[in-house]
């Protein structure tokens, strides 16, 4: 295992330069089979899960879920707040930024960073809890290709490049996860449900979020600084494909269901009758309408 851990450092190394010395020792940092392990067993319960629980009931998972969001809302929270006091110390050029050149600004967003990395660990959670709850048709190409690749591009990310330009995506990804596990949380209050009309305006502002990080970080390849232009390119390349992949879940989800609706809708008042309405019209459908009919469990 030394040997392929050593091999392997030496082929990044190779490939994309010598490693940011500041993060040495920090933890899951130091060489990338522990990031790796977790996202192979992380796709080995994304595959086998469904099947380990197609015969057995679904959990409730309701006070557990409201923590867990809770927590990533707070954690969100506060990375965005100090990405943004970070910047602001380190007068941060909004064009190009280069890694070191901000001194103990640096420093700061690299410790947020790391934590912005760590959060994704985190957030395979999501994917666990659709799976104990029985949720499976939210678990899409789209939701398992963004958890796996963030979390494996932001263990490069740390070790190359964990400061300067490389800050502006995770300021803007960590306000999203602020509304979005807010959402969440609420969510798993039944109660709350029907007010939660807002879901879709969450999945606009992640695609303004991709097209934003796009602009700004062309803006680096445009007027370059001593940020690798590699890891700029790679960047926009990433965003595209959430782009399209973001763009597709938009259409298939809210298109396709306020079609869905509005034909619902005319029926049934070309029936006489509107007892379709549920009266609420977020896009929440709590697990029990998608599985079969079965005995209850309590919370």
């Amino acid at each position: 295992m030394e040997n392929f851990d050593a091999s392997l450092s030496t082929y990044f190394k190779a490939l994309l330069g010598p490693r940011d010395t500041r993060v040495k020792g920090w933890f899951l940092l130091d060489n990338y089979i522990p990031t790796f392990i977790c996202s192979v067993i992380y796709l080995l319960i994304v595959w086998l899960g469904p099947k380990y629980m197609r015969n057995r009931q679904p959990f409730s998972c309701r006070g557990i879920l409201v923590v867990y969001n809770l927590g990533l809302t707070l954690l969100s929270l506060y990375m965005f707040c100090e990405l943004v006091t970070g910047v602001w110390e380190g007068r941060y050029n909004f064009f190009c930024q280069g890694t070191r050149s901000a001194g103990e600004a640096d420093m700061k967003i690299i410790r947020v960073l790391w934590w912005y990395y760590f959060s994704k660990l985190i957030e395979f959670m999501d994917t666990f809890f659709f799976i104990l709850r029985k949720n499976n048709h939210q678990i899409t190409v789209l939701h398992v290709y963004h958890h796996v690749s963030m979390l494996n591009i932001w263990w490069f990310v740390m070790n190359w490049v964990p400061c300067g330009h490389s800050y502006f995506g995770a300021t803007l990804n960590s306000f999203i996860h602020v509304l979005m596990y807010s959402y969440y949380g609420l969510s798993s209050v039944p109660s709350m449900r029907p007010y939660l009309w807002w879901k879709k305006y969450i999945t606009q502002g992640q695609l303004l979020q991709f097209v934003l990080t796009i602009i700004q970080t062309s803006c680096g390849v445009i007027w370059p600084c001593t940020f690798p232009l590699g890891w700029l390119y790679f960047q926009i390349g990433y965003m595209i494909s959430l782009i399209a992949l973001f763009t597709n879940f938009y259409i298939q989800t809210y298109n396709k269901k306020g079609a869905s609706r509005r034909k619902e809708y005319l029926k049934d008042h070309q029936n006489g009758s509107v007892a379709a309405v549920n009266g609420h019209t977020n896009s929440f459908s709590p697990p029990e309408n998608n599985v079969k009919p079965r005995k209850q469990r309590k919370d």
